[in-house]
Parts: structure tokens; C-alpha cells; sequence
């Protein structure tokens, strides 16, 4: 500890119990841990230095941003450091020319657009917690957002980034152009959860803030037909810029929180935003008022204004502080299925919440299939935090039988370790350790986070037979 403090500026290396207590946990506020130690640097230089006394003496590191991810892949353990990147927060360049940013890593995704602002620019990429969560946080976790539909994750909004290895080595990777040579290390590194590197700085797209835009909100009697014009919309070559959908529960808690005009009755409704030159806009709205009302929609407006544009999306925005009011606790999960199947998982999950007698809330990127069923709970009651996890998983293993993925923008971290045996065989997950042990050779970069053991999926596998489930037969391969 001491070489650490060294290499530190003073008071940047926090052990003290009451100084860790802010860092014991990330967004997933059910799982939390106190670290052994936090280390705060302010340059690249005391990062590298961190990293290669962390390495020597095998001592475990947690990177963390702004720690609102949500798969508890910032949670500390007892017997590490937790790395806090809070200070690398200066945007070091804006070109308006190349429309691109350079930011450190600290920077949040609101900060970038409003320094893009002035060149009529934004940064597309804008999740829920945009206010708060940091780039290298979002390039840890692939973060999307309500605009991912048509602009795209963070890994088609990053151009490079520069990392520091588990050896503490600094390396670039990708280029200020859309394309470099080489292997594609910029893609596989974003999305890597902290197990591959630290970023220390960025290189971000920025695109020019479209002329108009327009949102609808479209109330439907059914979950059904509300999906059925998820379906139609896309189907008929439309590309929103954004399309979300919420149930029942979801409206009524955000119309009481937020008082957006929500049609409180509503089985479900969709919020479909149209960007582009007014014109185009104009007839994007024709076809998909025409179409949203072929589906069943029973009620549509159309913003105004951007004032009215803007408080309902607050509606959406706020839905998961909203439902927070409704409980003492939830727990937000996140996968992703095809959009044919959004209405058998809607009612799955709606079978699944009465066997479990848990209420679930759902609020989604409908688009691309993103679902976040918040499973409403009490944390002061354990068997109830039991049934959650188990609920959860079950909604996981209901995603990837419906030919979708256990995660769409959350990460696996710590949560979905075992989800991932079901998503994955044995020779994918070999080939992700093999991938880890070439940047990190002693894996003391995030241990136990996003990649399974081969060992805890052949232990999970042998669980699924002794129950009676019908095993996955990828596990019982291992």
C-alpha cells in the first residue's frame, strides 16, 4: 500500500471505512462489498504506475466510472483497489471540420454534446444516465440509449480510444479515420467491461443535430398490438431515431411522477421519434400515423413543439425513478430478443411475474428489442431478493430461447455469470479466456466479471439435470 500512496497525489488513496463506503456497490445496488482500497489519479502516468505495481504484487484493480453501470461490473472485492477514473474529466479537443471530440475518460455523454452544441453537433449515443455516466464507463459497457435504434452503440461512435494495460503499458487503438489496419482490437476491446484495459482517453464521432424532430406518442389497448406496430413501422422501411415502449405499470407510475400527458388507461404505448429535413419528417409522420393506427392504436399525439417534445420523452426518461416511488426497491434486468418475439416474451414475463408474485414494469428499447423488466421488490425482506434472482434469470434464459442475447446494453459483470453458460458453448468461452489472458496474462483486471469459468458452467449444467430441466446440451459438453 505504501508504493501505491507514492506514486499518488496526496489523499488520493483512500482505506479508511467510511471514505470506501461510496464505492461498494455500482447502480446494482443489491450486491455491495467494500474494496480493500481506492486509488483516485488525476494523470495517465500515475495510472500506468498503479497498474504496474498492482501487476507485480498480483493485487486485484476495479475500474470505475461514474458507477452507474448496472450488472454490478464496477462491485469491488474485499482483497482489491478500486481504480475511480472521476478526475480524468477534461474535453481536450472539439473539431468541428472532422466532426469528431477528444475527450478523457471521465467526460459524461452530456458533457460532450454540450460542447458540441455551438457547431450544431451532438454525441449519439444517450443512455438513460447520461447526465451522470462517464465514456469510459460507456465504452467498458457498450452503453446504447434511447437513439440507438438509427445512430447506433458507442462501438459505432468511437473512433479510438487509448488504454493502459494490465502491464501498464500505454496503447492506442483505432484511428482518428473510419477505418484502421489491423486487426479490429478497437471493437473488441469496447464492450470488454474493464477485463482487457483501462481507458484513459477517447476519440468520439459527433453528427450534425438534425433540423427537425418530431415525436409520437401512440396508446394502445393491448401489449399486443402495440408490438404488432413495432412490426409494421419498421417493416414498412421506416427508421425512427427512436422507439420505445412501456406497459401499464410503467405509464401510470411515470404520468405520476412527471405529469407528461401519459394516457394513464393505456395497455401500453410507444414513443416514436422521426429526425431529419422537415419535409422528410412531415412524411415519416403521414406513414407511421397510418401505421400505428392500423396496429390497434386507439389514441396518438404528435409533439408540437420542442418543449412538448422534450416532456414526453421526460416521461420515458424518468420511468425507472418513477417506479422507484412505486417500491421500496427494483431491480432493473436487461436483454434482448427479436422484435417478432416482443409479445410472447411480454406475456411470458407476465406469467413468470404471477408465479413468482413479484410485479414487473416494462419499459423498452422497442426498436432493436432491448427489454428492461423492472421486477419490483422489498430489500429488507432476503427471500424476496431470492425470488428476484431467480425471477431474473428466468426472464434471461426466456431471452436466449427466444433466439435472443442475455444483454443488450448492460454488461454482464457479476449479475449474468451464469446466464452466459446458456448463451455461450465451451469453445466460445475458452477462446474469451484466451482473449483475457493475452492483455491481462495474471488477471488482475476485473477477475470474476463477464466471463464465466468453464468450471461454474459445468457446475450450473449438472444443476439443470439433478432439477429435472432440460439441460443446454453446450453445458454438458464442459
Amino acid at each position: 500500500m505504501q508504493r501505491l500512496r507514492k506514486a499518488l497525489p496526496e489523499g488520493a488513496l483512500l482505506s479508511k471505512p467510511e471514505e470506501l463506503r461510496p464505492y461498494e456497490c455500482d447502480g446494482l445496488t443489491a450486491y455491495r462489498q467494500l474494496p480493500l482500497a481506492v486509488a483516485i489519479p488525476e494523470t495517465v502516468a500515475q495510472v500506468q504506475e498503479i497498474l504496474r505495481i498492482c501487476e507485480e504484487v498480483r493485487l486485484p484493480v476495479i475500474p470505475r466510472g461514474a458507477g452507474t453501470g448496472l450488472s454490478a461490473g464496477a462491485l469491488p472485492r474485499k482483497d482489491g483497489l478500486v481504480l475511480s477514473m472521476a478526475r480524468f474529466r477534461n474535453i481536450l479537443a472539439v473539431d468541428p471540420l472532422n466532426r469528431t471530440a477528444r475527450v478523457e475518460s471521465g467526460v459524461t455523454n452530456r458533457a460532450i454534446s454540450e460542447a458540441a452544441a455551438p457547431y450544431g453537433l451532438f454525441y449519439a449515443p444517450d443512455p438513460s444516465s447520461g447526465v451522470a455516466c462517464t465514456i469510459g464507463g460507456n465504452i467498458a459497457e457498450n452503453a446504447g440509449g434511447l437513439h440507438c435504434l438509427k445512430y447506433g452503440l458507442t462501438v459505432h461512435n468511437v473512433l479510438s480510444v487509448k488504454i493502459v494495460t494490465a502491464k501498464g503499458n500505454l496503447l492506442t487503438l483505432g484511428a482518428q479515420g473510419f477505418d484502421s489496419p489491423g486487426f479490429d482490437l478497437l471493437a473488441l476491446f469496447i464492450g470488454s467491461e474493464g477485463l482487457l484495459g483501462v481507458v484513459v482517453e477517447a476519440t468520439v464521432r459527433l453528427l450534425p443535430r438534425p433540423p427537425s424532430s418530431r415525436l409520437i406518442l401512440a396508446a394502445f389497448p393491448s401489449v399486443e398490438s402495440a408490438a404488432r406496430a413495432v412490426r409494421l413501422l419498421i417493416g414498412r422501411g421506416l427508421m425512427p431515431a427512436a422507439l420505445e415502449m412501456m406497459d401499464n405499470l410503467a405509464i401510470r407510475a411515470a404520468e405520476d411522477f412527471v405529469h407528461a400527458g401519459y394516457p394513464v388507461d393505456a395497455a401500453a404505448l410507444l414513443l416514436c421519434e422521426l429526425d431529419g429535413l422537415p419535409e422528410e419528417v412531415e412524411d415519416q409522420i403521414a406513414l407511421a400515423e397510418d401505421s400505428l393506427r392500423e396496429s390497434g392504436a386507439n389514441f396518438l399525439r404528435l409533439s408540437s413543439s420542442e418543449e412538448e417534445r422534450l416532456l414526453l420523452w421526460k416521461g420515458r426518461k424518468s420511468a425507472f425513478p418513477a417506479v422507484g416511488r412505486i417500491a421500496p426497491d427494483y431491480y432493473c434486468m436487461d436483454g434482448t430478443i427479436p422484435r417478432r418475439a416482443i409479445p410472447a416474451a411480454l406475456r411470458r414475463i407476465a406469467e413468470l411475474s404471477n408465479a413468482y408474485g413479484l410485479r414487473v414494469a416494462n419499459v423498452f428499447h422497442a426498436g432493436d428489442g432491448n427489454l428492461h423488466p423492472l421486477i419490483l421488490y422489498d430489500a429488507s425482506r432476503p427471500e424476496e431478493l431470492e425470488r428476484v434472482e431467480k425471477l431474473g434469470g428466468r426472464i434471461l434464459e426466456l431471452c436466449v430461447e427466444l433466439g435472443g442475447v442475455i444483454t443488450g446494453e448492460h454488461g454482464v459483470g457479476a449479475e449474468k455469470l451464469d446466464p452466459m453458460c446458456l448463451q455461450f458453448r465451451a469453445p466460445e468461452l475458452r477462446q474469451f479466456h484466451r482473449i483475457k489472458t493475452a492483455f491481462d496474462p495474471h488477471g488482475i483486471l476485473n477477475p470474476g466479471k463477464a466471463v464465466p469459468t468453464l468450471h461454474r458452467c459445468a457446475e450450473l449444467g449438472a444443476m439443470h439435470v439433478h432439477q429435472g430441466k432440460v439441460p443446454f446440451p453446450e453445458i454438458e459438453r464442459f
